[in-house]
């Protein structure tokens, strides 16, 4: 069974996926999770509060998804490694999908809100640490710096593709090959 908290970050991601930040209220993350008036309130005091728990559970969620890709052992070859990064960011264009519009909106907001910045700084060090770690395995140069821009070229694709502006919507197949070609150019 999902505990009360959980719950709540669920239906806030959803919230502000759905709504924006000017949406993202108590009583609307109450409506979405279909729990009584006062209730998310009651665990998350403030708004700030609701929003680190948000970004808590996407941190969760999206380390799962990335976990979900088998270890590949020695060699890495781009193509493999190509194919697997882009089932997760085709995972966050579907099914991960509100909690990619959240994260990008909660990205926004923390240029306003230093606290909400640090945390979201610290979630995302860890996973250009995973890419890092992923791209010197397969032999980069420089991976700290390549794994930086490689994960910029990511957030922009994923962005353009959930807002459908830029190159307008990729194939599974296109996604695949842009990631092959941000491999290519991270290893180069």
């Amino acid at each position: 069974m999902t505990d009360r908290r959980t719950v709540i970050a669920d239906a806030a991601i959803s919230t502000i996926a759905r709504e924006g930040m000017r949406g993202f209220t108590h009583r609307a993350v109450d409506r979405t999770a279909g729990l009584a008036e006062g209730s998310t309130s009651y665990y998350f005091r403030t708004r700030e509060a609701l929003m680190f728990a948000a970004l808590a559970r996407m941190a969760e969620l999206d380390t799962v998804d990335i976990g979900d890709v088998p270890d590949l052992g020695g060699a890495v070859d781009t193509d493999t490694l190509g194919d697997l990064l882009a089932a997760v960011v085709w995972r966050w264009l579907t099914d991960g999908r509100e909690r990619a519009l959240a994260r990008y909106e909660l990205t926004l907001e923390s240029t306003r809100r230093p606290a909400l910045r640090a945390r979201l700084m610290s979630h995302s060090a860890t996973f250009r640490l995973m890419t890092e770690e992923t791209i010197a395995a397969a032999g980069a140069t420089e991976p700290k710096r390549r794994a930086r821009t490689m994960v910029a070229h990511l957030d922009g694709l994923l962005l353009h593709q959930l807002t459908q502006v830029g190159v307008g919507e990729l194939s599974e197949a296109e996604l695949r090959a842009a990631c092959r070609d941000l491999l290519v150019m991270a290893l180069a």
